[in-house]
């Protein structure tokens, strides 16, 4: 199929932002309404950096609603993905085939609510395929007999796009077809990891696409495995680019409480200005703002999710 992911720039006034944020107190007794709050953290790096990553903002949720707040960072997306559905995650940032995965199985359980802003305005970002710089691999056309790696079968960027777009070049994604082998390594940082060792000839992952290729883009899971010492990005050399893929939605769960979904949107819609060094580590990376959204921004994605489960 031809999938559509045509890219609006968002615009938010700062009369939305500020009403978003207005009701954030200082500090906030405990709301009677729930005894803990949970979030869920998509796969992609390692557990360890994955729950350091979003402390921040778990001790923010935690002070603001006056409950324990829990950071679970399960071994793949499923795990978030099935804790959402299964009403054990309040809050998770998911990419949008995550959330096309969720809605599917039951469109009540999750709302999205914000989305991340690059610095240039926009709310997309690409899934890049890579090479090692040295391996002789300057495009797709190179990986003829070749180790393919994808992130995550419930990852957007890691799989759900490149299997769609790829083919459309021409490669087929059946291992042995074109590729020697079409693999999942796991996760993003996996990927990334993989491919600089040597393990995989090529991988993809996902990127803004904006800044400097040296420094893994302004943000995604280069600029991640650039800041964590991972990779050295001028042994690396992009590939292949998808289209633009409509970032994925930061979803809180239906049944909480609206003054607990008001609040813990409020929170993180001003991040970014209240406190850039925690948006910077829970959005991977440098950005703009983290602005509202909804679920008209993936309907194409749902659709293209149908369409590969009916595969």
């Amino acid at each position: 199929m031809t999938l559509s992911l045509s890219l609006k720039t968002v615009a938010v006034s700062a009369a939305a932002l500020t009403a978003a944020t207005a009701f954030i107190p200082a500090a906030q007794a405990q709301d009677a309404s729930i005894d803990e709050f949970r979030i869920g953290i998509l796969g992609g790096e390692n557990a360890s950096d994955r729950l350091r990553s979003n402390e921040c903002l778990r001790t923010k949720v935690e002070e603001l609603l006056g409950v324990e707040t829990k950071l679970f960072a399960p071994a793949d997306y499923n795990g978030v993905i099935e804790g959402l559905i299964g009403g054990n995650l309040d809050l998770a940032w998911l990419g949008a085939s995550g959330y096309a995965k969720v809605y599917l199985e039951d469109p009540d359980v999750v709302e999205p609510v914000l989305v991340k802003i690059n610095v240039d305005g926009s709310y997309g970002y690409h899934s890049i395929g890579f090479a090692r710089a040295d391996s002789g691999i300057a495009s797709l056309e190179d990986m003829d007999g070749k180790v393919f790696a994808f992130g995550d079968p419930n990852s957007t960027s890691g799989y759900l796009i490149p299997s769609i777009e790829i083919p459309q070049k021409g490669y087929s994604m059946e291992p042995g077809d074109y590729f020697g082998d079409v693999v999942f390594s796991g996760g993003h940082e996996q990927t990334i990891v993989g491919v600089y060792n040597g393990d995989y000839d090529g991988g993809v992952t996902w990127a803004d696409g904006l800044g400097e290729w040296e420094d893994g883009f302004n943000s995604g899971a280069f600029r991640k495995a650039v800041d964590a010492g991972l990779v050295d990005m001028t042994e690396l050399v992009e590939i292949w680019r998808s289209n633009v893929i409509p970032e994925g939605p930061i979803v809180l769960r239906q049944a909480l409480p609206e003054d607990v979904k008001l609040k813990v949107t409020g929170l993180i819609a001003s991040l970014e200005s209240m406190d850039p060094e925690c948006a910077y580590s829970f959005m991977a990376g440098e950005i703009k703002g983290i602005a509202p959204i909804t679920h008209e921004a993936y309907v194409s994605v749902i659709e293209a999710r149908k369409v590969k489960m009916g595969d």
